[in-house]
């Protein structure tokens, strides 16, 4: 068994059990400034060169053309593009109910406060590409930007040996609207999107997810550029009873310990034998999954823990803040209302983490590593900003000139008062 067990541990040990692995990121943040300050230098120059060393192909010219994007079209399964489709709608319905009216309130005579929403002009996808192509987050984060308005939307992911994006990718972003599409990705690729370069045009905000090359970059970045969020090693936490169907749990946990070497899954049962038969499982399923060695050692980095019941199990959930919440249990809506913290919850046995990475309609951009105690994950207020108004009428200025004429004063703020008694003067034909 290669996940750590715990059992009935006391409160004051939650928070080392749940520690997440750390990785020494002294090396990369060296390695990942050094590729940013090279780009800002240097721009495509640069890009070529870390595409060579990296992704062991040349590129001449960054930019996707119509007719790549054609022939991409072409190739991808007739299936797999109704599948997509049908995702896609299920996206842009759960997205677009979260537009919000403009409501208008007077606060008090005269005086009237309002917020618009409006969105950011140029946003940068990331899309991961590699053993994984990550066709499914283009339509997470170009659903939202196309219903936000954004003026552009510019995606960038990195090229096989061939030289080409893969196929899934284009036919997402030609689904979703994209407007400019370019071969690039890593650290280089954010350090691009952030500052620019011949090429590639700097964005206002920067989404997506990658590996830790990516990850670092975008925090660095952060200081001149909005990102989502601060994304580390996917995750997810069961929490199981009696109910609970091993098999369901097991593939459960097996979709997130295949995302890479340095994710986590963490089992919450309130009864062992659920953590022996749900262990059992893993390891029959395990044998055949195709990412077998990743996900083996993603489950060393793994924990089960056993609680005396599920109040105790939600607590722990709480306190570990996992991307992906999964509640097997009897009554998982009554349980829902305990939690506090997580990216996205999944509530009974049959709904499976994977539907909400692909096509239930919620976003799977979510927070990680702890983020969710604070951060949501991405929805269309991602992709907009907030503007708030106010007007006031000459009843207002009297209603509220002695409040702010005070209030300048005490803060010993004298153009802020006279801002508001020259209005007033005016108003009382003084």
């Amino acid at each position: 068994m290669l996940i750590q067990i715990y059992r009935y541990p006391n409160r004051d040990s939650w928070a080392e059990i749940l520690r997440r692995p750390v990785a020494d990121t002294a090396e990369i943040e060296t390695a990942v400034r050094s590729i940013i300050d090279d780009v800002r230098a240097t721009g495509d120059r640069a890009l070529r060169r870390y595409t060579h060393e990296f992704d062991r192909t040349a590129i001449a010219d960054f930019v996707v053309g119509a007719e790549e994007i054609r022939s991409a079209i072409e190739r991808v399964p007739s299936e797999l593009k109704r599948a997509i489709e049908l995702a896609r709608d299920n996206i842009e319905k759960f997205h677009a109910a979260q537009v919000e009216e403009i409501r208008y309130v007077e606060t008090m005579p005269g005086v009237t406060c309002w917020r618009k929403s409006t969105p950011i002009e140029r946003v940068g996808l990331y899309i991961p590409g590699g053993t994984a192509p990550l066709f499914s987050t283009v339509l997470m984060l170009a659903v939202p930007a196309k219903l936000a308005g954004c003026a552009e939307m510019v995606l960038c992911s990195p090229p096989n040996r061939d030289g080409m994006i893969d196929d899934a990718i284009l036919f997402a972003a030609d689904l979703c609207g994209v407007d400019r599409i370019f071969k690039i990705g890593g650290a280089q690729a954010i350090a691009a999107l952030a500052y620019g370069t011949e090429s590639i045009p700097r964005v206002d905000k920067i989404f997506g997810p990658g590996n830790s090359y990516v990850t670092c970059a975008k925090q660095i970045v952060s200081r001149d550029v909005a990102i989502d969020m601060p994304a580390g090693p996917s995750e997810v936490a069961v929490i199981a009873d009696e109910s609970c169907d091993p098999r369901f749990v097991a593939a459960d946990l097996l979709s997130q310990a295949e995302h890479g070497r340095d994710s986590q899954v963490v089992l919450i049962a309130t009864d062992g034998s659920i953590i022996d038969r749900c262990l059992a499982e893993v390891d029959r399923q395990i044998e055949t999954l195709p990412r077998r060695e990743i996900a083996l050692d993603a489950l060393r980095n793994s924990i089960g823990i056993v609680t005396k019941d599920l109040d105790t199990a939600i607590r722990i959930s709480n306190e570990y803040a996992p991307e992906h919440l999964i509640l097997a249990t009897t009554d998982p809506r009554e349980l829902a209302e305990k939690v506090v913290n997580a990216g996205s919850v999944f509530l009974g046995h049959f709904s499976s983490e994977s539907a909400g990475d692909y096509a239930s309609g919620t976003n799977h951009t979510l927070p990680t590593a702890g983020w969710a105690r604070s951060m949501s994950g991405v929805s269309l207020d991602s992709f907009l900003k907030k503007i708030t108004f106010q007007q006031l009428t000459e009843e207002g200025v009297r209603n509220l000139a002695s409040t702010v004429e005070m209030m300048a004063s005490g803060e010993g703020l004298e153009a802020h008062r006279r801002a508001m008694s020259i209005r007033r003067e005016e108003i009382d034909g003084f």
